[in-house]
């Protein structure tokens, strides 16, 4: 079937990526071939509140991702632009240090009381691997139980080293630990959320040489009770700190990291994505008796010194607890989680939805790959970038949920009508499962 989207300069620069970069972007979860490849319009010149414009000057509003959860507040805020803006006149690096990182420290700690310390990256990957280096120096041990995802550096990918597929469960299936150290074989072991048996089993098989227990506070469920009195008892126990990842969680459901609604206690906690609401802001906060060790350490780095992080950081707190984003962002994800649960029952659909608000997600309970392939390219033609998640953004109205209401109604009615002739319909292909390489 031809293709009838205008997205000739986006495939003319795809071509010419896959010759310059491995993998053709930077992060595996904006790849084109991992929702619609050929009419996934993959790179975007301008973004604006909820309104993305591609190479080819398409418009979309975007109900997908949010920018992987990176722009909370949506694209290019105002108030976040300005703070940012406004410290560029003035410099963003110099020899000495940025006066923000100390506010920074101040508020973050102020919104999550436990803690005394602070110390700053720039991604997340990075960040959570700081926390573990610091978690290993406190504790003098190793090996490190976790639950999650937690990144791409070597002591999380360690976990499929020796044990093939034990991080399938985590987030994706089919990781390659190619490049990691076979010496970390066996310091990374992971175990089941809300599964008190396999967390205990996990704590078992690091023995002795525990350093720290890591873990997201949510994913797709909130937790029990018992499971974190189980994993709390487990780390005072055993002396080791416990580690909350909200890389993903936090900046959602409240003002600050998920674990403060959830009730969880921990020792540390790391954040990024809506941190810096789309500027490159990484944290690690922590309790003074294990956040102290990160000066018997080398984890230093020069541009973890540039002051647009810490700004715009600043800034983006400030926003997100004078406007009470949090309520918005749950208000809005109802209404979308609405959308799909009507439409599917009105067209008789049998779908899957999951996730925690305000980050949710569907999927067909039948057909799915080819299903969703056929709704993210319908969904395009009417002017949205949509797939099977949606992150939910302070900048997302409800006059735009009414407006994607009525385009999810008409492409799911078509999905119903094609049945098993939606295949015929692509102009694309299927995303890919698993990870893998780009051609």
């Amino acid at each position: 079937m031809k293709n009838v989207f205008n997205n000739k300069k986006s495939k003319e620069l795809q071509k010419k990526a896959l010759k310059l970069i491995p993998g053709m972007v930077q992060l595996l979860s904006k790849r084109p071939d991992r929702y619609c490849q050929g009419v996934w319009p993959t790179y975007f010149k301008k973004a604006k509140g909820v309104e993305v414009t591609d190479l080819d000057d398409n418009k979309y509003i975007d109900f997908s991702i949010g920018g992987i959860g990176a722009t909370v507040l949506g694209y290019a805020d105002p108030d976040v632009n300005k703070a940012v803006t406004d410290v560029i006149k003035n410099g963003s690096a110099s020899t000495l240090n940025p006066p923000e990182e100390v506010a920074l420290a101040e508020k973050l700690i102020e919104l999550h009381p436990w803690a005394d310390m602070a110390r700053f990256a720039r991604g997340g990957g990075e960040a959570m691997s700081i926390a573990v280096r610091i978690a290993r120096v406190a504790t003098k041990k190793d090996k490190i139980v976790f639950c999650g995802y937690h990144g791409w550096c070597d002591w999380y990918l360690a976990a499929n080293l020796g044990k093939k597929g034990a991080l399938d469960d985590q987030w994706i299936a089919g990781l390659n630990p190619n490049g990691v150290p076979k010496g970390l074989t066996g310091t990374a072991i992971p175990f089941y959320y809300n599964d008190i048996e396999n967390f205990k089993k996990a704590i078992a098989e690091a023995g002795d040489d525990l350093a720290a227990i890591v873990m997201e506070p949510i994913r797709n469920y909130e937790p029990t009770q018992e499971f974190i009195d189980a994993v709390e008892k487990m780390a005072k126990e055993k002396k080791v700190p416990l580690i909350m990842d909200e890389i993903t969680a936090a900046f959602r459901m409240c003002n600050g990291g998920a674990h403060l609604k959830l009730g969880f206690h921990p020792d540390m906690a790391v954040f990024s994505k809506a941190l810096g609401n789309g500027f490159c802001c990484s944290a690690v906060i922590g309790k003074k008796w294990v956040m102290e060790y990160a000066q018997d350490a080398f984890i230093t780095s020069t541009n973890w010194t540039e002051r647009v992080g810490s700004v715009a950081a600043l800034a983006m707190i400030d926003k997100f607890v004078k406007k009470d984003v949090s309520k918005h962002l749950l208000q809005i994800s109802d209404m979308v989680w609405e959308v799909w649960q009507k439409a599917a029952l009105k067209h008789g659909l049998k779908i899957h939805i999951g996730g925690f608000k305000p980050l949710i997600h569907f999927s067909f309970e039948e057909n799915h790959a080819v299903n969703i392939a056929y709704f993210t390219q319908e969904m395009l033609k009417k002017g949205f970038l949509a797939s099977g998640g949606f992150y939910a953004m302070y900048a997302h109205k409800k006059s735009d949920v009414a407006k994607y209401a009525k385009a999810v109604d008409e492409v799911f009615a078509d999905i119903a009508k094609l049945k098993d002739k939606v295949a015929k319909h692509l102009e694309g292909e299927p995303a890919a499962s698993g990870f893998g390489r780009v051609n």
